[in-house]
C-alpha cells in the first residue's frame, strides 16, 4: 500500500464514549465508528475528523491511488501514556499494511502534537486540519465557550487554579490573616504547576489505574499498594517530625541538615513500601504462571538505594553534630564504606538472580 490516511483521537473519545476499540482500519469501519460516536455525542469534533479523513480517502481513491484510512486513539488522560498507545498502534498498522507515506487528519493542535511520532516512522506528505464552521454571533460564541469548559481537559486546567486561589483567599479572610493570602496563593499555584509540569499527574493517574486493575483482577498487588500507601504516609510523618525537631534546635544547622534529617528518618519506610509493591508484582506473576525475569532485581536495587541514602544522610548528620554517633561502628569512614559495600553486594545479588532467571528462561525456549 502506498498512502495511509491517519485520523488521530488523542483523548480516546472513540473508546470512552462510543466504546469502539482502536485502531480502526478501513473506510466502512471508520464510518461505523463515526456514526456510533455521533449517536452518543453529536458535538464531538472527532466525528468531523473521521469524516474529513474519509473525504480525503475518497478524493485520492477516485484518482486511482493506493490508499487506506485508519483511526488511532490514545487515552483520556492525554500525555505520555496516550502517545505510547498511539505509537504502539501505529507500529502494528505499519507492520500490517506496509505504507510508504502518510497524511495526518486532525481537529486541532492537540492531536497534531503526535506528528513527530508519525514522522519518526513514516514520511508525512500532508497535515489536514478539520475546522468546524460556526455562526459568528454572540450566541454561538457563548455556546462554544460553554462547551469548552465542559471539556474535562480544559476545566481541569483553568478551574483548579482559580478554585485554589478562591479557597485560600477565603480561608485567610476567615482567620483574619489577609496578609498571608498572597504568599499562600503563590505557593499553591507553584505546587500545582510543578505537579502538572513535571508529569506527576500522569504518574498519579497511572498509579490509580494500576490499583484499579489490580482490584478488579483480584491480584495481591492491590493489597500491597494499600500497605505501601500507609507505610509511605508513616514515613512522611516520621520525616516531617525529624525535620521539625532539627528546625527547632537552638542553632539552625542549615537546610542541608533539615533535608538529611528528613531522608534519614523516612527512607526506611519508603524502601519498605517500594519493596512490598515489587513483592506483590512478583507474587502475581508467579500465580499467573508468567515469567518474572528482571522483576527479581527490583527489590534488591531498591534496598541498595535505601542503604546508600540512609548511610549518606547519617554521615552528614553526624559530622554536623546533628546526631551523636554512628550506628554499629563508631567511625565515619568505616561506617560509610561498610554501608556502601553491603549495598553493592545486595545490588549484585539482585542482578545475579535476575540474570540467572533470564538465562534459564532462554535455555528453556
Amino acid at each position: 500500500m502506498h498512502t495511509l490516511i491517519i485520523c488521530i483521537d488523542r483523548d480516546n473519545d472513540l473508546g470512552e464514549k462510543a466504546k469502539v476499540a482502536s485502531p480502526i482500519i478501513g473506510r466502512a469501519a471508520n464510518i461505523d465508528a463515526a456514526v456510533r460516536l455521533a449517536t452518543v455525542d453529536p458535538e464531538d469534533s472527532d466525528i468531523n475528523t473521521i469524516f474529513g479523513g474519509i473525504n480525503v480517502y475518497d478524493e485520492l481513491k477516485t484518482k486511482e491511488n493506493d490508499v487506506e484510512i485508519v483511526s488511532i486513539a490514545g487515552d483520556k488522560k492525554v500525555g505520555v501514556f496516550a502517545d505510547r498507545l498511539i505509537a504502539e498502534q501505529l507500529d502494528m498498522i505499519i507492520s500490517q499494511l506496509q505504507p510508504h507515506n502518510a497524511i495526518l487528519v486532525s481537529d486541532g493542535a492537540e492531536d497534531e502534537s503526535v506528528l513527530p511520532i508519525i514522522q519518526s516512522r513514516l514520511k508525512v506528505d500532508s497535515v489536514h486540519r478539520i475546522i468546524v464552521k460556526q455562526h459568528e454571533n454572540l450566541e454561538s460564541t457563548y455556546y462554544i465557550i460553554k462547551n469548552a469548559f465542559n471539556d474535562p481537559k480544559i476545566s481541569h486546567t483553568f478551574f483548579v487554579p482559580i478554585g485554589l486561589v478562591s479557597l485560600i483567599y477565603a480561608i485567610s479572610l476567615y482567620f483574619d490573616r489577609p496578609e498571608i493570602a498572597a504568599m499562600a496563593i503563590s505557593a499553591a499555584i507553584g505546587l500545582y504547576m510543578l505537579y502538572r509540569g513535571t508529569g506527576l499527574d500522569d504518574a498519579v493517574s497511572g498509579f490509580i489505574a494500576s490499583m484499579t486493575r489490580s482490584l478488579y483482577g483480584g491480584k495481591i498487588t492491590f493489597v500491597m499498594y494499600l500497605a505501601a500507601i500507609i507505610i509511605s504516609l508513616i514515613g512522611t510523618v516520621r520525616g516531617g517530625i525529624a525535620l521539625w525537631d532539627y528546625y527547632n534546635e537552638p542553632i539552625l544547622m542549615g537546610y542541608l541538615v533539615l533535608l538529611m534529617g528528613y531522608i534519614n528518618a523516612s527512607i526506611g519506610w519508603y524502601v519498605l513500601a517500594a519493596v512490598m509493591i515489587n513483592i506483590g508484582k512478583i507474587f502475581d506473576l508467579q500465580l499467573a504462571k508468567e515469567e518474572i525475569g528482571r522483576h527479581w532485581s527490583h527489590p534488591f536495587f531498591v534496598i541498595a538505594t535505601g542503604i546508600f541514602l540512609w548511610s549518606g544522610s547519617t554521615y552528614l548528620l553526624v559530622i554536623r553534630d546533628a546526631m551523636q554517633n554512628y550506628p554499629i561502628i563508631d567511625n565515619g569512614y568505616q561506617f560509610v564504606f561498610l554501608s556502601m559495600a553491603v549495598a553493592v553486594l545486595i545490588a549484585v545479588a539482585g542482578a545475579w538472580i535476575s540474570a540467572r532467571t533470564e538465562k534459564q528462561k532462554n535455555s528453556k525456549s
